[in-house]
């Protein structure tokens, strides 16, 4: 049985993590590897503190309490324990590991990636594939703060992917955003700099675009 996608970007994330040690930059501003590897740990074993990622506010004290104690164990520890994969809970449960945990697991595996110089992956057409699907699905959700503009998203078609186009908003002026399925994740996850994306359109759309925030 061929391994889950987001099985194999947490394997080799956590080869990476090993590679590189507990000091190496990301692009999660702030992070070095171990203060990402933590992150990770948190968010899948820690239910208490997983809202302050997303919330804050009131949450934030229960996360820095519970991510100071992950960083205290050591970083091999927390390699391990991200390799190991999520206990029992939503995180384990495939639906979400094929949609949440895919798209986590390959932001930060290219925020590792990158940060250290290391090229963009362009032999992975079983993933691209899988993130278009996504994409075609949760896109809205991450352009849901484009207020204004029609943003179109372009990719080329790749195996079983007989759509290449996704349009988010049907109001405003257009703006396209081209490059493969990872470039167009990275993208929309915040990683504008590092994300192979050509963008064009409207000038009024592309400024909407620009100051946008993006994500979840």
């Amino acid at each position: 049985m061929p391994e889950p996608l987001d099985a194999r970007e947490r394997r080799e994330l956590c080869d990476l993590f090993g590679d590189l040690g507990p000091s190496a930059p990301t692009l999660c501003e702030g992070w070095a590897t171990l203060d990402l590897a933590a992150h990770l740990v948190v968010r899948e074993r820690s239910p208490l503190a997983a809202p302050g990622i997303l919330f804050g506010g009131p949450f934030e004290r229960v996360l820095e309490r519970a991510t100071g104690k992950a960083v205290a164990r050591g970083y091999d520890h927390l390699v391990e324990q991200v390799r190991n994969g999520p206990p029992l809970g939503p995180f384990a449960v495939p639906v979400i590991r094929g949609i949440v945990n895919l798209n986590e697991y390959a932001v930060h595996h290219e925020d590792v990636r990158r940060a250290n110089g290391l090229r963009p992956r362009t032999d992975r057409a079983d993933l691209q594939a899988a993130l278009w699907r996504l994409l075609r699905r949760g896109a809205g959700l991450q352009l849901r703060r484009v207020d204004g503009a029609t943003v179109r998203l372009t990719s080329p078609a790749s195996g079983d992917r007989a759509v290449d186009h996704v349009v988010v908003g049907r109001t405003g002026p257009e703006v396209t955003l081209t490059g493969a399925p990872l470039e167009l994740v990275l993208y929309l996850f915040g990683r504008r700099r590092a994300a192979q994306v050509d963008v064009t359109g409207a000038p009024e759309a592309r400024a909407i675009l620009a100051q946008a925030r993006l994500g979840i």
